[in-house]
């Protein structure tokens, strides 16, 4: 059985590009793979990748954010295990970043929990939603 690891992709405006990155290095195992000034604007730019797949979030320094990833608008990511997922849990309940605790809804939803990173922007743990099997098995 495959189970999905990781996200798409997405940028995201934060207000604290250091603390942003800790978190998702934290709960979603990313890491730095592009890090630069805007030439531009000369704000902060990050990329970030699980290294799972083609895919990286882009954190943008901004001094405020204005609208966020909310409980219906969020990140998922795809655990490798029921007991990853609540270790991260937990440890997300300590730091009080927790926004719902973890529940299984079944196929083809699975057992997921919703945090809350820095800025307020929700990230899904998931294990068990069969993203890359229904994609793979779509004509």
């Amino acid at each position: 059985m495959m189970i999905d690891v990781g996200l798409t992709h997405v940028a995201l405006p934060v207000t604290d590009i250091e603390q942003s990155i800790q978190f998702y290095s934290d709960y979603a195992q990313m890491q730095v793979i592009h890090r630069r000034l805007d030439a531009e604007t000369g704000v902060a730019v990050v990329w970030l990748s699980d290294r799972t797949r083609p895919f990286v979030i882009v954190l943008i320094q901004t001094s405020s954010v204005n609208s966020v990833l909310s409980p219906l608008a969020h990140l998922g990511v795809g655990c490798q295990s029921r007991e990853f997922l609540n270790a991260l849990c937990e440890k997300a309940k300590q730091e009080g970043v927790l926004l719902q605790e973890p529940k299984d809804s079944g196929y083809p939803i699975g057992y997921w929990a919703f945090l809350r990173d820095p800025d307020g922007h929700t990230l899904e743990l998931s294990y068990g939603q069969e993203i890359g099997l229904t994609v793979e098995q779509t004509p």
